[in-house]
């Protein structure tokens, strides 16, 4: 299973040496990077620490990148049946910060989201499939539900690390995957407006 993004809801499994922190770097001789000591329990996301990062062609001439915040997400999770975990995640989609003020607002509009119609998208796993030769990634399949459709996308996702920090106890996960817009009733501006768009989402879960 490739890892790459955002520009490439999450899951799954070395030790590291120190983190940056309160202005210093603090050992942290507690944290893993095995999947299989992880503590068992249920999770949320981080708000300050969970962001969706999406990129998409513009008229063929760039790259255009933005990000989705404020996500909230919950996870309950189970190091010795990793493939019963659960996750759902929501997402405001007028909390869109693409840098550019005229684009956020025309985003919001019915070309694109539609935020006064459908404020939030949602995801949902349904199936979480551990990779054979390297525990610390996954396949997590939902239910994706964006501008009032619902279909299924399938997260490529990457265990970073577990430990206890500033008082509390994180998972932290990497994940990507590419949808296609027009899929989910967005075709404005097609074909000069990509309709393939990248999505990497980072995420530090702490423990409830």
């Amino acid at each position: 299973m490739n890892r790459s993004l955002i520009a490439r809801s999450t899951l799954a499994g070395a030790l590291a040496l120190g983190l940056i922190g309160g202005g210093g770097v603090v050992a942290q001789s507690a944290l893993t990077q095995n999947p299989a000591e992880v503590q068992a329990g249920t999770y949320k996301l981080d708000p300050a620490h969970g962001k969706i990062t999406w990129s998409v062609k513009h008229l063929g001439f760039s790259t255009y990148y933005g990000q989705f915040i404020n996500v909230a997400a919950d996870l309950t999770i189970d190091p010795a049946n990793p493939a019963a975990a659960t996750l759902t995640a929501t997402v405001p989609v007028a909390d869109v910060a693409p840098n550019d003020d005229g684009l956020k607002a025309h985003l919001q509009t019915p070309d694109f989201f539609d935020a006064a119609q459908f404020p939030t998208a949602t995801f949902t796993a349904t199936s979480i499939v551990i990779d054979e030769d390297d525990a610390s990634e996954a396949e997590v399949t939902g239910d994706l539900t964006l501008h009032g459709v619902t279909r299924p996308v399938t997260l490529e996702v990457e265990f970073n690390q577990a430990g206890a920090m500033r008082g509390a106890y994180r998972l932290g996960f990497d994940g990507e995957t590419t949808i296609k817009r027009s899929e989910f009733g967005m075709s404005y501006g097609l074909p000069a407006i990509g309709d393939e768009v990248e999505l990497h989402i980072e995420g530090e879960f702490v423990k409830q």
